[in-house]
């Protein structure tokens, strides 16, 4: 699909530059229930931060767009939820860290 942008008038525009942003809000909200989608309240979880390095905490909450983590020194995190990765210990102790990013949301 092909728009010829030099066509169109300023309120065209302005009508085109209005769906887009509500196209991209669709998307992102999407991304972000999926993403909620694959995780729990008490579910361990990893997630980096600039700042701070890598966190490692619970999840304790479930926000509108983000997800509350407490992490293990005590501090209290508001993460949006495609960050977080979960963390799952085998039989044998070893812990593992899931990639979500790699995964995608399959309904059926």
């Amino acid at each position: 699909m092909s728009i010829e942008l030099d066509e169109l008038s300023y309120d065209e525009l302005l009508d085109l530059n209005d769906r887009v942003i509500e196209r991209l809000k669709f998307l992102e909200a999407t991304d972000t229930i999926n993403a909620m989608m694959k995780l729990n309240v008490g579910t361990k979880v990893c997630f980096d931060s600039s700042r701070h390095g890598t966190q490692v905490g619970i999840i304790i909450k479930f926000n509108q767009k983000t997800v509350a983590v407490l992490t293990d020194d005590g501090r209290r995190w508001k993460v949006a939820p495609q960050m977080l990765s979960p963390i799952v210990q085998d039989a044998a102790g070893n812990t593992n860290v899931i990639d979500l990013k790699k995964k995608k949301f399959d309904p059926s």
